[in-house]
């Protein structure tokens, strides 16, 4: 079973940041280069990035994309974006800008005919369906709002329509760097094996604090993890991440 860990770079302002909670009044750069960043990460033989843009999650359409554009043009990195994929005109620009894969979250909630739509023009190797949750609801538009939908039945929804590829937040325990949501993901498994599915890649993200963190979402049948806040605060080092991710090879 392959295993992925994937670096995060968060952006506000073209700069790289985290917030607690998802709050954007709790925020904190770490770093003005997210180039300087991502090639830390590619030269110690990492392979993906996960790159989202808070600003074009708050206000529903893209505003960092020329970070994207310059991460993907000069590191070999295999990156999805996410943030402010509302429109045509978003994942259209995302993909040109050098986007291997796009993370789609409100969109899948308020739209259904646009990203089915999506689906279906781009595949599932393309196309992956972010599901965050608060207290078991997906939450939307840069997690500001809520909505009255299940985590698990969204992910269920969608692998009915051919979706493979699923990133899962737990809110409450992003950036906290207190432990993910294990009982999150060991539900999310259990209600799509229970229905049949066996095709699965669930990537696990939010509070991630030290590498046994890790190792038990390996341990669990995950496809992969994101970490980003331990990374900056020197909680595991880039030395054990390339170690245990040539582990998993």
């Amino acid at each position: 079973m392959s295993f992925t860990i994937i670096p995060a770079i968060d952006l506000i302002d073209g700069a790289c940041v985290r917030l607690t909670k998802g709050d954007y009044d709790q925020k904190k750069v770490y770093g003005a280069d997210p180039l300087e960043i991502a090639k830390q990460y590619e030269d110690i033989g990492l392979q993906r990035l996960h790159l989202v843009d808070l600003d074009g999650a708050r206000s529903g359409g893209i505003v960092n994309q020329k970070v994207l554009e310059t991460i993907t043009s000069k590191t070999s990195l295999v990156v999805d974006f996410g943030g402010g994929i509302k429109r045509d005109e978003d994942i259209h620009i995302a993909f040109e800008s050098g986007a291997a894969m796009v993370t789609g979250g409100s969109i899948a909630v308020k739209d259904r005919e646009t990203f089915l739509r999506w689906l279906q023009k781009y595949g599932p190797e393309r196309l992956i369906l972010g599901a965050d949750v608060n207290n078991g609801l997906v939450a939307v538009s840069g997690w500001q709002e809520s909505s009255d939908v299940r985590g698990e039945e969204l992910i269920l929804s969608y692998m009915k329509e051919g979706i493979t590829k699923v990133i899962s937040t737990e809110i409450s325990c992003d950036g906290m760097l207190t432990g993910p949501s294990y009982e999150l993901y060991e539900k999310i498994s259990s209600s799509v094996f229970s229905a049949g599915f066996e095709e699965l890649e669930l990537i696990a993200s939010g509070g991630v604090s030290v590498l046994d963190d890790i190792i038990r979402l390996f341990g669990q049948g995950l496809s992969g993890v994101i970490v980003g806040k331990a990374i900056y605060e020197g909680r595991i080092s880039l030395m054990e991440l390339a170690e245990f991710q040539a582990s998993c090879l």
